[in-house]
């Protein structure tokens, strides 16, 4: 069953650090935010091992993804087959206030093309210190949105995961169908695969900093603000495992 709503980050972070510990990741912290952390996680594998990387939390208001890297995390399903690298809150004042944005009112995921804030430029300085990544994976919610969907960025024409996603959970609630998706028209119903090239696009969200800078495979899920929360949670640990399973086969 997924893990109840934390009150705050006092709480997360703690027991995410010794679920992450527990399951041999090593811990470290990048940066500290008006007296709360910015932790990463990492565990490597053989030196060949494609490298994953997965992030969360940083809009505060979407308390889905968070719960749901903790988890994956206590299932075990960040094993041998890659190197993974997660950050699995980077929003955390905003998730102790329930916000959207941090703790200032800046939406953090519109912050990565010249980082402005302390989040951000800490955290751009950990990805720096990072290898490549053969994907990115970043976990969100959506409040206007019905049902699931998914952002793919896949310059590369390289083979999707979007369709094994969306089989996986399909079962457990709605799929967007709108033809017009977070203002963007739709690819297939639950897919979004907008214009990719970083240099077209201003105030970048993390997921463009990506695909500019660490891998050639990013997508973004979003399950929808109106579903129940369980469902939300275990919508995302679906599109997670469906994901992991297509692209490490």
């Amino acid at each position: 069953m997924p893990s109840p709503l934390p009150l705050d980050p006092a709480d997360f972070l703690p027991r995410l650090d010794r679920a992450a510990r527990q399951a041999g990741f090593a811990g470290e912290q990048f940066g500290e935010i008006a007296g709360h952390a910015l932790r990463a996680y990492t565990k490597p594998s053989a030196p060949d091992a494609p490298a994953v990387y997965l992030s969360a939390g940083i809009h505060g208001d979407e308390p889905a993804p968070p719960w749901a890297l903790f988890d994956l995390v206590e299932q075990g399903v960040f094993d041998s087959r890659a190197a993974w690298h997660v950050c699995p809150l980077l929003n955390p004042s905003g998730f102790t206030q329930r916000t959207r944005e941090n703790f200032q009112g800046i939406d953090l995921n519109r912050d990565y093309q010249q980082p402005q804030t302390a989040e951000i430029r800490a955290h751009v300085a950990w990805l720096q210190s990072q290898p490549r990544f053969t994907a990115s994976f970043c976990l969100h919610e959506d409040y206007e949105a019905q049902g699931f969907y998914l952002y793919e960025l896949n310059p590369d024409n390289r083979p999707t995961l979007a369709d094994a996603v969306l089989r996986a959970v399909q079962p457990l609630g709605p799929i967007e169908t709108s033809a017009v998706i977070d203002g963007r028209p739709a690819d297939a119903p639950g897919i979004i695969r907008p214009h990719s090239d970083p240099l077209l696009r201003e105030n970048w969200p993390e997921a463009i900093y990506l695909r500019h800078h660490h891998t050639t495979l990013s997508y973004t899920f979003e399950t929808a603000s109106l579903r129940p929360l369980p469902e939300r949670i275990a919508t995302q640990i679906a599109a997670v495992h469906a994901a992991l399973t297509a692209l490490l086969h």
